[in-house]
């Protein structure tokens, strides 16, 4: 398959890549690539294009923007195993998740990494809200476009996630059983990272605060404006350590800042994120295959300890990057080549026919 521009040209003018395009977007697909995307998507990603789709929880609901990457030699006229890759808070898929979802996609997967609702290209106001129930449903409703894509194989859907996003996954993966096989990179339960701190220092009752402030910024949506909240240190001064001057430095200068990825989160958001837990009932109904992937050095390791600890599966495992912080497991090279070559595996044998 082409470069992307090259492809999206064919998409097009080509009847026979036309109809192929068609089938694979499926009546739900509002457009192709819009403007915005070819600014903001790298453009020498090979074997993929650029989607919307509407989200699934209602006529009113928005559209959802993504990025489909297809494995080399791809061929409509067969199936094959999809893996939906779902990014960290305050990320969106031209970053961390569109790096893990075109890598895998070599291994013969159909991968596709995805905005949130409210974020990046997708739809939905106010902007930037991170609420934790929603971006669960999220993975759920890529998978229900997914299973209309002729070329997806329903039976064979994993997903996975980095940060918050591999918490969501986890979550997403206990009610939704279309999901064969979960993967996490630098797992993060934003329900406990909020509680408890990014080491675990913090006392639950402590948080309380919090809740005060998003019901405040409610009750000022309702007559203002939506105010917002940092998810990464804004500047290097205010990062208490290295890992999360990484965090500063991968969101607010060239290392990986995107201008659909401000950083933040809505006040608002507060009120969902405080009380939620990522890993609820898992324990009881998180039963399908688990990688675990986690830095040797990450503040935020003990939440990838924790998800292997409640999980009910018997099939799960843990890969503990030498090394390697929270960051660096989202674009260091050597330590997400790793992080692939234990999940590109991984999901090869659990969604296997």
């Amino acid at each position: 398959m082409p470069r992307r521009a090259a492809a999206l040209v064919k998409l097009r003018s080509s009847a026979t890549t036309t109809n192929a395009a068609r089938s694979a977007i499926s009546s739900r697909l509002i457009h192709h690539l819009s403007d915005k995307a070819k600014r903001n998507y790298p453009s020498n990603r090979d074997n993929c294009f650029v989607l919307d789709f509407l989200h699934r929880q209602g006529t009113c609901d928005p559209a959802s923007s993504a990025v489909i990457n297809f494995p080399e030699g791809f061929d409509e006229s067969k199936t094959y195993p999809a893996i939906v890759v779902s990014h960290p808070g305050g990320g969106v898929k031209e970053q961390t998740a569109g790096t893990y979802a075109a890598k895998l996609a070599k291994f013969g997967f159909v991968t596709i990494a995805y905005d949130a609702s409210y974020q990046g290209e997708s739809g939905g106001e106010p902007r930037q809200l991170e609420n934790p129930y929603i971006r669960t449903e999220d993975v759920s409703a890529v998978i229900d476009h997914l299973t209309t894509l002729p070329y997806v194989d329903k039976d064979r859907i994993g997903a996975m996630g980095i940060c918050a996003g591999a918490g969501y996954t986890a979550n997403a993966a206990i009610q939704d059983r279309r999901i064969k096989a979960i993967g996490t990179v630098s797992a993060v339960n934003i329900g406990s990272m909020f509680r408890n701190g990014w080491e675990n220092t913090v006392k639950s009752i402590d948080a309380l605060p919090y809740i005060e402030a998003g019901s405040n910024a409610r009750t000022e949506d309702a007559k203002a404006g939506s105010a917002t909240m940092p998810l990464a240190p804004v500047n290097e001064a205010d990062a208490p350590n290295e890992e999360l001057r990484q965090a500063w430095e991968y969101y607010h200068t060239a290392r990986a800042q995107c201008p659909t990825s401000p950083g933040v989160a809505t006040l608002r958001s507060l009120n969902q994120i405080i009380t939620y837990d990522a890993y609820h009932m898992a324990d009881v109904y998180l039963t399908q295959p688990i990688q675990i992937v986690a830095g040797s050095v990450a503040g935020s390791k003990w939440m990838s300890d924790d998800l292997f600890d409640r999980a009910a599966s018997t099939d799960k495992s843990v890969h503990i990057v030498e090394g390697a912080n929270h960051m660096e497991l989202y674009d260091g090279h050597k330590y997400v080549d790793e992080a692939v070559s234990v999940l590109a595996p991984f999901f090869t044998a659990k969604l296997s026919v």
